[in-house]
């Protein structure tokens, strides 16, 4: 039986580790070759060799060989080391990305992100003939009604989750002058027409409830652990909501939409229960599955004359109260 060794074995650092290494000699114009670099990088001379192939051919890195010096370098100034592979179509869609993020300024994440956003596009300057300043330049995003979040409750609330703890805070209703206490676990955070919520167990109410965080105050995790359910998915729970409002009814609604607004409507996807029907005239009509009311009623507002509600019951009266509400606000002249 052959003897086990007692030396200690030792590791070479990792491909990755040693081609930065080797990109950061050749970046600052050091004439180097196999020999030093497998000497001091603790591996052989032919694995020197492998990398520098890899980064010549396959991250296309400008390196050549000088014959006369017996040492490598760089043909031209390399900035950046490639370490994300990116065609012109996928960093078209980065700086997309990029333009889009610029609308999220101050709130939750932003700052993360742009951080992320800032390596990739430093790993693939160099690997494309590109330039993100002019192309972003047609391309421009708008949200209406974006929420001003409080990222120090953002974050209160995303170390509640990560570690599985209580929290408390203050809470006002949209009808209430002042908050009151609430104490939840902390299952979910959402972003749904343009406003953050939190889905979580309410300990005094004894139930699933949705919190928006713009109406939260004086966020405090508690020392409290919790476990969440196993089987608790925040999908499952939206899937009947029409925006942020999950509801608990099972409301089968029906508009038809005039020939004028029925082109409008069939270019955009609304809910995954929604169901498309041409009619006569170039009417459309739209079916939905809904646990709410209150957020389609709102839509179907926005559409005006264009729309007519055949159903549910409760939601033709809902428009027809809001009709009349509105004539008696603007009487005719």
């Amino acid at each position: 039986m052959p003897k086990k060794s007692t030396q200690p074995v030792q590791l070479s650092r990792p491909p990755l580790e040693r081609m930065m290494a080797i990109h950061g000699d050749l970046q600052r114009g050091t004439f180097t070759n196999c020999a030093k670099l497998a000497a001091r990088l603790e591996v052989a001379a032919k694995t020197i060799r492998r990398d520098i192939a890899f980064m010549r051919d396959r991250l296309g890195l400008p390196v050549e060989y000088m014959e006369r010096l017996h040492a490598y370098r760089y043909a031209y100034p390399v900035e950046n080391f490639p370490t994300v592979q990116i065609t012109g179509g996928e960093l078209l869609a980065l700086v997309v990305a990029g333009k889009a993020l610029e609308q999220y300024r101050g709130t939750p994440y932003h700052a993360q992100l742009a951080a992320a956003f800032a390596k990739l596009a430093a790993g693939v300057r160099d690997r494309v003939s590109f330039t993100p300043a002019r192309e972003a330049e047609a391309i421009s995003f708008h949200h209406t009604g974006l929420a001003r979040s409080d990222l120090r409750v953002f974050e209160q609330l995303s170390r509640a989750l990560t570690d599985g703890r209580e929290v408390e805070f203050a809470y006002r209703k949209p009808q209430s002058p002042s908050g009151e206490l609430r104490c939840v676990q902390p299952y979910h955070l959402s972003h749904r027409d343009n406003l953050w919520y939190l889905l979580g167990h309410d300990t005094q109410r004894y139930g699933l409830r949705q919190f928006a965080l713009t109406r939260m105050a004086d966020v405090r995790l508690t020392e409290r652990k919790f476990t969440r359910p196993a089987n608790f998915s925040a999908e499952k729970y939206f899937a009947h909501s029409f925006g942020a409002f999950a509801g608990e009814g099972d409301h089968r609604v029906r508009l038809h939409f005039r020939a004028g607004a029925a082109a409008r409507v069939r270019e955009r996807f609304w809910h995954d229960s929604q169901v498309l029907a041409d009619l006569p005239g170039g009417v459309l009509e739209l079916r939905l599955r809904l646990g709410d009311l209150a957020e389609v009623a709102r839509w179907a507002l926005g559409w005006g004359a264009e729309v007519e509600v055949l159903g549910p019951p409760a939601l033709r009266r809902k428009m027809a109260e809001t009709a009349a509400a509105l004539s008696a606000l603007y009487p005719a002249p």
